[in-house]
């Protein structure tokens, strides 16, 4: 069994179909991707998927074996970028990722955490989705990341901050009037909330509208601040996302926060527990620091890179 087998196997289980695996992910033509995960199933010696109308099915052997694979793959991955960085010698290099628009806040503070390093060391800076960034931290192409916490991760967290949840709406809205927004004010209005991918704000904003006691349908699930945005303008909707995103809002949309005890949504310091980076120790030493320092004006020092991801901009998931 190579490698190559578990990247097509993943690949087809994903997208659902060996045409569009073979046409979007792998490069490929088709009737070769079926051989290799017929010789897939062969060394395995078991039958992985099933072909049906509806596309490419796991079976029971297929969903086991998923798993596993994934895992296999994030290992050698990550092995890879251990190997890479030990090539590098005596150079110094420390990522940290950001979910798009908490850098604003969040950089200036690391920076100032890493204030007696920085003339030694090569800080890189991601801003992506927090799955993308979790898994970038799993793979071991980050050092730390701000992100929520998501226990479909081997990851260890340290909670940071509460966001409080707070309505975007069209800026020319009637409940623009208004100070704060009741949850009532939802009933009768298109509802805008966190989709299923967007698993920690699609389950804390569940339970609000749990707890408020109202017959409040979600009408479109969003994966990101992005999509939250486009909806509310292009719906007339409103849109219950975390307070990171009033640092993204464009002229169309504004924010007002909710009456009384708004729900909050935790973002957290994550790193691998396998790091043993000095540096990614001493980060973590002084979280007390990073928490209480006060943000001043935005100043990336040099030395210090920028790697945009490739889902940054506003696109990140809540």
């Amino acid at each position: 069994m190579e490698l190559r087998h578990l990247r097509y196997f993943i690949a087809v289980a994903e997208e659902g179909s060996l045409t569009l695996a073979a046409e979007k992910r792998l490069r490929t033509a088709q009737p070769s991707l079926s051989r290799q995960i017929r010789d897939l199933e062969r060394e395995v010696g078991a039958e992985l998927m099933t072909r049906s109308v509806h596309g490419i099915e796991l079976t029971p052997s297929g969903k086991a074996f998923l798993d596993h694979a994934r895992l296999a793959l994030a290992q050698v991955d990550a092995a890879v970028e251990v190997a890479r960085r030990a090539a590098q010698l005596g150079k110094k290099t420390f990522a940290i990722g950001f979910q798009s628009g908490h850098e604003m806040s969040w950089l200036p503070r690391a920076m100032h955490v890493l204030r007696d390093e920085l003339k030694n060391i090569q800080v890189t800076i991601t801003s992506d989705y927090s799955p993308d960034l979790a898994e970038a931290l799993v793979r071991g192409r980050l050092d730390v990341a701000f992100l929520r916490v998501d226990p479909a991760f081997d990851l260890s967290y340290e909670v940071v901050d509460h966001e409080p949840l707070i309505v975007l709406m069209p800026s020319n809205h009637r409940l623009t009037r208004r100070k704060a927004i009741h949850p009532r004010e939802f009933l009768g209005e298109i509802f805008i909330g966190g989709s299923k991918k967007a698993t920690v704000l699609r389950a804390v904003t569940e339970d609000y509208i749990r707890r408020s006691g109202l017959a409040i349908k979600m009408d479109h699930g969003v994966d990101n601040i992005a999509m939250a945005e486009s909806l509310v303008v292009s719906t007339r909707g409103l849109a219950l996302m975390p307070a990171y995103a009033k640092n993204l809002l464009p002229p169309s949309v504004v924010s007002r926060p909710l009456e009384g005890e708004a729900p909050t949504i935790d973002l957290a310091v994550g790193y691998s527990k396998t790091n043993t980076s000095p540096i990614l120790k001493l980060f973590l030493s002084r979280m007390d620091e990073l928490i209480g320092f006060a943000t001043p004006r935005l100043h990336v020092p040099s030395g210090t890179s920028k790697r945009a991801g490739t889902k940054g901009r506003a696109g990140a998931r809540s």
